[in-house]
C-alpha cells in the first residue's frame, strides 16, 4: 500500500512555497499527498498581498475527511493561520498517533507575516507538545524564543528551549548563517548531532523550509526512521536548490526531483559544528578494493592468499586476547608488501599503525576522534562499515577512503538487530557516497554481477573463501569477472 502524509498548511498562489510545494514534494519521493488548508493567501515571488483564513470548522471538517478510509503514515503542519484553528488541529491529532512534522512557519521568505500574532503562542502551546520533530529556521526560533541566536552555542542553547516548549525533538536549519556551509542542529535532549553541508551559489530560492519539512515527513512515511529521514531530506532540498540555481534564480521555486542521488548534494554528521567544518582526510584507495575482497581470520590465510592477485584484502581478527595478536598482524603486513595486495586491519588500529598497514577498517562505533587523528597523521587509508544513510552521512564526516555497505543479504558471521539491506538499498546508499563502496554480508558468486551493478567496487565475503574445498579456485573464479 502506498505510504500517505497529510500536510495542514495554507496555499501558495505563486506555486513555491505552502500546500503546492509540499503536495509536489510528496508525490515526487513516492508518497500520496493529501491537503487540509488552513489558508487562502495571494502571494507572488516577492510579497503576500492578502491571506483569507479558513473557519475553523471547515479545518475540522477536512481533518476529518483525511483521516477516514486510511489513517496517514505522517502528517506535516506549515502554516497553521488563528489559534483557534491552531486548537482544532491539536485536538484532531491528540487522537492519534501518526508522526507528525512541525515547520513553524511565521513569515514568507519573499516578505510578509503569514501568522498572526496572537496564534504564536497557541502554536507553542498546543502544537509543540504534539510535535515528533519541530524545523524553525534562525528567524523563526529568534522570534519564537524571543532572544538573538548566532553562535554554534547559542544554537545549541535553542535547541534545548524548544524541548522545554514540548517538542520531542527539533532541527534548527542554518541557511541563514553566512560561510561556505550551511550547518543544522537535531536534537531531542538525549542525543544530538550536527549536519553539514556545502553551500549552494546563487541560492534563494523560495519554499525550502516546506520542502524540507514535507521531505522529512515523506521519508519517516516510507518507513525511514528519523535520522534517516533528516540527512536524505536534506539532500533533497540541496540538490533542489542547485538544480533550481543560476542567473535569474532568486526567489524562484525549488526545483523537487525523485530521491536524492548525488554525492555532492549529501551532508555529514558529526557531534559539533566545528567538526563538521574541520574534517580529517584520509588517503584514497589505490587502487581501491575491486571485486573479491576476502575478510580472513588469520595470518596463515593471509599468506595463502596474498600471491593470488587480489587488489585487496582485510585481517579480522576479533578476540582482542588471542594469543600473538600483534604478530600475526605484523606477519599478514609483511607477506603482502611483496605483492600487489592492499591489507586492511580490522579494529586493531594501533599495531596497524606501528606495523605500517596499508589500511585499516573500522566500524560506526569504533570512531575515537585519537584513533582517527593518529591514522591520518600515519596517512594510513580507512574503511568504515555503515549500514544506513545516517550511518554515511557520519562515516563522510571523516573523508575515508571507502565505505563498507552492509549487511546485503542474510549472513551467518554477523548477529543482526535489522532486516538485510538488500539490492535497491545498496543502489540508493551507494549512489551518494563520493567514496568507493564495498558491499558486504551474505555475497555468494551468484551476487556478484548484480552488487556490482547496485554500486559496489568490491564485495567483503568471508565463507565464500574460507569454507571453500578450493579457495584458490574460488579466488581464480572470481578474478575472471573484473
Amino acid at each position: 500500500m502506498c505510504a500517505t502524509v497529510i500536510s495542514i498548511a495554507g496555499t501558495d498562489s505563486s506555486g513555491g512555497a505552502g500546500i503546492q510545494a509540499d503536495i509536489r514534494t510528496m508525490e515526487r519521493l513516492g508518497v500520496t499527498g493529501s491537503a487540509v488548508i488552513t489558508a487562502v493567501t495571494a502571494q507572488s515571488s516577492y510579497d503576500v498581498d492578502r491571506i483569507d483564513h479558513q473557519d475553523p470548522g471547515s479545518v475540522r471538517a477536512q481533518l476529518i475527511s483525511a483521516f477516514e478510509g486510511k489513517h496517514p503514515d505522517a502528517v506535516k503542519i506549515g502554516m497553521p493561520g488563528s489559534a483557534d484553528t491552531i486548537r482544532v488541529i491539536a485536538e484532531v491529532l491528540g487522537s492519534t498517533d501518526v508522526f507528525v512534522v512541525c515547520d513553524p512557519v511565521v513569515s514568507a521568505s519573499s516578505g510578509g507575516r503569514l501568522i498572526e500574532t496572537s496564534a504564536q503562542n497557541a502554536l507553542i502551546d498546543e502544537l509543540f507538545p504534539r510535535a515528533n520533530l519541530v524545523t524553525p529556521n534562525l528567524a523563526e526560533a529568534q522570534t519564537i524564543l524571543r532572544k538573538e541566536i548566532s553562535t554554534d552555542e547559542e544554537i545549541e542553547e535553542a535547541g534545548s528551549l524548544f524541548l522545554e516548549l514540548g517538542s520531542a525533538s527539533v532541527l534548527i536549519k542554518g541557511g541563514h548563517r553566512k560561510g561556505s556551509y550551511v550547518q543544522d542542529y537535531w536534537t531531542n535532549g538525549q542525543a544530538s548531532f550536527w549536519m553539514t553541508g556545502n553551500r549552494v551559489q546563487g541560492e534563494g530560492s523560495r519554499g525550502t523550509g516546506c520542502v524540507l519539512s514535507s521531505a522529512i515527513a515523506s521519508f519517516c512515511a516510507l518507513g525511514r526512521p528519523l535520522s534517516d529521514a533528516l540527512v536524505l531530506a536534506k539532500a533533497y532540498v540541496s540538490e533542489g536548490l542547485r538544480a533550481a540555481a543560476g542567473p535569474g534564480s532568486e526567489n524562484c521555486p525549488l526545483h523537487t526531483g525523485d530521491w536524492p542521488s548525488d554525492p555532492e548534494d549529501f551532508p555529514w554528521v558529526t557531534l559539533t559544528a566545528k567538526a563538521g567544518r574541520d574534517r580529517p582526510t584520509f588517503p584514497t584507495c589505490d587502487p581501491p578494493p575491486v571485486g573479491l575482497y576476502p575478510i580472513l581470520p588469520d595470518a596463515g590465510w593471509v599468506e595463502r592468499l596474498a600471491a593470488a592477485g587480489l587488489s585487496a584484502m582485510q585481517l579480522r581478527i576479533k578476540d582482542p586476547t588471542t594469543e600473538n595478536l600483534e604478530s600475526q598482524i605484523q606477519r599478514a603486513i609483511d607477506c603482502t608488501r611483496a605483492t600487489k595486495t592492499r591489507l586492511y586491519i580490522n579494529d586493531h588500529w594501533e599495531l596497524a599503525i606501528r606495523h605500517g598497514a596499508y589500511g585499516v577498517h573500522l566500524g560506526q562505533d569504533d570512531l575515537d576522534p585519537r584513533a582517527l587523528r593518529a591514522l591520518a597523521d600515519a596517512g594510513i587509508r580507512l574503511g568504515l562499515s555503515t549500514h544506513s544513510f545516517f550511518e554515511l552521512a557520519r562515516a563522510l564526516s571523516v573523508n575515508p577512503s571507502y565505505v563498507a555497505i552492509g549487511t546485503l543479504f542474510h549472513s551467518t558471521s554477523k548477529v543482526m538487530n535489522y532486516e538485510p539491506l538488500g539490492l535497491d538499498r545498496l543502489r540508493q546508499i551507494s549512489s551518494l557516497s563520493p567514496f568507493p563502496v564495498v558491499a558486504i554480508g551474505g555475497i555468494q558468486f551468484e551476487h556478484a554481477i548484480a552488487v556490482r551493478q547496485a554500486g559496489a567496487t568490491g564485495m567483503a565475503v568471508i565463507s565464500e573463501v574460507t569454507e571453500s574445498p578450493d579457495p584458490e579456485a574460488t579466488v581464480r573464479k572470481w578474478k575472471n569477472l573484473d
